[in-house]
């Protein structure tokens, strides 16, 4: 059964710093791009990362380059993204997902396995 679970979430102050994570099943995550999304209520899923098979190619929505970082650890079948400087509006439910085309894209229409989504709360 094919299976990307996300942990990390929770509930952080403004500026503060969360680390997400996707453990993958039933299939081997290093023949696979990855992704994270995420989406908050009246909006769209949002592409917000990107990484290839080897971890060596990146991508970022403009509203978190320099804060977030997405990685893998293939070993682990497990992707990760660290957010920091965190604010208000990286709140919403962040979804990892499997990239079915092996192409850099942070369209949700290029994933077909998704995770189950974990919420992210920024809020004093």
């Amino acid at each position: 059964q094919l299976q990307l679970v996300e942990s990390g979430g929770g509930l952080v102050q403004p500026g503060g710093s969360l680390r997400l994570s996707c453990a993958a099943s039933g299939f081997d995550l290093r023949h696979y791009d990855m992704g994270w999304f995420r989406q908050t209520p009246g909006k769209e899923r949002e592409g917000v990362s990107y990484i290839n098979r080897s971890g060596d190619r990146t991508d970022y929505a403009d509203s978190v380059k320099g804060r977030f970082i997405i990685s893998r650890d293939n070993a682990r079948n497990t992707v990760y993204l660290q957010m920091n400087s965190l604010s208000a509006e990286d709140t919403g439910v962040y979804y990892c997902a499997r990239n079915q085309f092996l192409k850099q894209t942070m369209k949700a229409g290029d994933y077909d396995v998704w995770g189950q989504g974990t919420q992210v709360t920024v809020s004093t």
